[in-house]
């Protein structure tokens, strides 16, 4: 078990929890945009920061050429994507229908977000790959 990775990932994990509880609040709350719209933009904005520095940090991704970084980026964003939709789906239940409290909802949600992540990233997306050359 790798111990340093565990840890930069738990603190990109805050970094990137912070920025999506932000980015949700000020959309939500300064703005006024609806529950799902607000967890939607907040999502693209904290997977932007969660891809750098999880291929930087993290992972020490060693994908340099076109392709490589391409698939990399797709099995990311991909799996991102199913993690935004179990989001948005967490938030809509118990924010939008059951009307707990929404912010509250987003911690939780963030949390079974990032075990989900850490586990496709380090067995799929940056997971060495024997190169053919």
């Amino acid at each position: 078990m790798n111990f340093k990775q565990i840890i930069l990932y738990g603190i990109c994990g805050v970094l990137t929890t912070l920025i999506d509880i932000i980015a949700y609040w000020a959309v939500s709350r300064v703005f006024g945009v609806s529950v799902v719209t607000s967890t939607v933009i907040a999502w693209l904005v904290a997977v932007f920061f969660a891809y750098w520095s999880n291929r930087k940090y993290v992972f020490e991704s060693k994908a340099t050429s076109f392709f490589a970084v391409i698939f990399e980026a797709v099995y990311f964003f991909a799996c991102r994507i199913a993690t935004g939709v179990l989001d948005v789906v967490i938030m809509y239940l118990f924010a939008d229908l059951a009307g707990l409290n929404d912010v509250i909802v987003k911690t939780v949600s963030n949390i079974i977000v990032i075990i989900l992540n850490y586990v496709a990233s380090k067995m799929f997306i940056f997971k060495e790959r024997k190169s053919n050359s």
